[in-house]
């Protein structure tokens, strides 16, 4: 057997080298093909994924109001000891919704919703994408800096907030404090029922604010297809058992909050709404059995490092940074029989692009990110935009029905981010600026980045964001 794979790897390199001198003498350097038409079409075609097709409901609000009809009666959201049925949170954001479209809200519109994690944060998103907006999550704990510029970046129509955080929102946005008795009368004059407003797949659901590498935050605008698209892929690959009861813990400024909140909203599931991952290790924090959570991973390894958790979910799903082999390990220690993903995908690609399940056999040194979801192209390419051989380092590249729209107000960035394919007729791709490579499976290995960027717990940081504040200051002269 070692023979046979001593074997395969010469003639790999010799095949590789016939490629390459084939050109000639005068062919540069630079120009030299160096994959033959078997391993090319490998990388570019078997490879790569293949785009899915339109779902048939493709808003997030058709997903969600069919779920509604399929199970009114079900439990849909529990937090903080509310519960609501299906029915209980669709009425609910439907009586927001209509507050909000007499605000002004409708289709390409941005609603900031700046609320304590629970039942209310839940209801407002919904209501803001019923009412055709596009949802911009605000963290009340941010600096309130750091929430005054994206405020005034995004020019919401209205910011959802309550009279406990209602302090950190500058006082010239217009502001819809649920809990002021005049809204709490309005609200209960309102209908519950559907509002019909028209939502197209092309219109924004959602807009999330990453780290710019210039110094200035960037709100990353995602439509409604991409978001359909994602909660299909979903569906398949965790519908029914996986999805029956999942613990939100993740930031809604964080997008993999989507895929947790409404990836069982539109399956039938029960969302528990929990202030963050290290409920899994408190009894007295979650309310029955969970069957899956999800998180980066430094901070799963953290809450099963105590050797016992308060529930056993079925499935954990890891993503926002490298997942090693000593982290699956420990989860397995601590839940023997789990399904473990590590699944990949930068906020510009609607969460998640890539994904990996680990099976019964020992994890490698290298925890792969996986292979394209469905609907995803992936595309490991040198700085010419060319297919990189298996096992060589090149940037990650990615195609499909899940890219954002781009960059809120940034047109510049965007045609800089995100370039045409040259494999692929109209097709786009994301420059995601991670350093990957093909393994001999077929699946792709994060490597590292090709900028400066880092990642704490998930959360994009750009040191020249950091460098910028710190050179604006009138004591420093220079900042590195």
């Amino acid at each position: 057997a070692v023979g046979v794979l001593v074997r395969t790897a010469v003639e790999g390199v010799v095949s590789a080298l016939e490629v390459a001198l084939d050109g000639g003498p005068q062919v540069p350097l630079s120009a030299v093909e160096v994959l033959d038409e078997v391993e090319r079409r490998r990388v570019l075609s078997e490879w790569a994924g293949v785009a899915a097709a339109e779902a048939e409901v493709s808003t997030l609000p058709e997903l969600f109001e069919a779920q509604v009809v399929r199970s009114p009666q079900a439990p849909a959201v529990v937090s903080g000891g509310v519960e609501l049925s299906y029915a209980e949170l669709d009425a609910r954001a439907n009586r927001l919704a209509r507050l909000l479209v007499g605000r002004g809200v409708g289709p390409e519109s941005v609603v900031a919703v700046a609320l304590e994690r629970g039942v209310e944060s839940v209801v407002a998103l919904l209501a803001v994408v019923k009412a055709g907006g596009a949802y911009l999550p605000v963290d009340p704990g941010y600096p309130v800096e750091r929430i005054a510029f994206m405020l005034a970046d995004a020019v919401p129509v209205a910011v959802v907030t309550s009279r406990a955080v209602a302090g950190v929102i500058p006082g010239e946005v217009p502001a819809v404090v649920l809990d002021e008795p005049s809204v709490v009368e309005e609200l209960a004059g309102l209908s519950g029922a559907p509002l019909g407003v028209g939502v197209l797949p092309s219109h924004p659901a959602y807009v999330i604010y990453t780290s710019g590498s210039t110094g200035r935050p960037k709100g990353v605008v995602v439509e409604h297809r991409s978001v359909a698209g994602l909660l299909g892929w979903a569906g398949v690959e965790f519908g029914g058992g996986d999805f029956a009861r999942v613990l939100v813990s993740t930031s809604f400024n964080f997008d993999v909050s989507v895929f947790e909140l409404f990836g069982p909203l539109v399956s039938g599931g029960c969302v528990e709404v929990v202030k963050d991952l290290l409920a899994l290790a408190d009894p007295d924090a979650v309310v029955g059995e969970v069957s899956l959570v999800s998180g980066v991973p430094s901070a799963f390894a953290q809450v099963v490092a105590g050797g016992s958790l308060a529930v056993e979910p079925g499935v954990v799903v890891l993503a926002g940074e490298a997942l090693t082999a000593d982290t699956v390990a420990g989860i397995r220690a601590v839940l023997p029989g789990v399904r473990v993903a590590n699944i990949y995908g930068p906020t510009e690609a609607t969460v998640y692009a890539t994904a990996w399940f680990a099976g019964e056999d020992e994890v490698g040194a290298v925890v792969p990110i996986g292979r394209p979801v469905a609907g995803t192209r992936a595309f490991v390419l040198d700085g010419r935009l060319r297919p990189v051989p298996v096992g060589v380092a090149g940037e990650l590249y990615l195609a499909g029905s899940g890219l954002a729209r781009g960059y809120l107000g940034r047109a510049g960035l965007s045609a800089e981010r995100f370039v045409a394919s040259p494999y692929g007729t109209g097709e786009r791709l994301y420059r995601t600026g991670d350093v990957v490579r093909w393994n001999a499976r077929g699946e792709v290995e994060y490597l590292g980045r090709a900028d400066e960027q880092v990642k704490i717990r998930g959360f994009r940081i750009e040191p020249g964001e950091v460098q910028s504040v710190i050179a604006a200051h009138s004591g420093v002269a220079q900042a590195a």
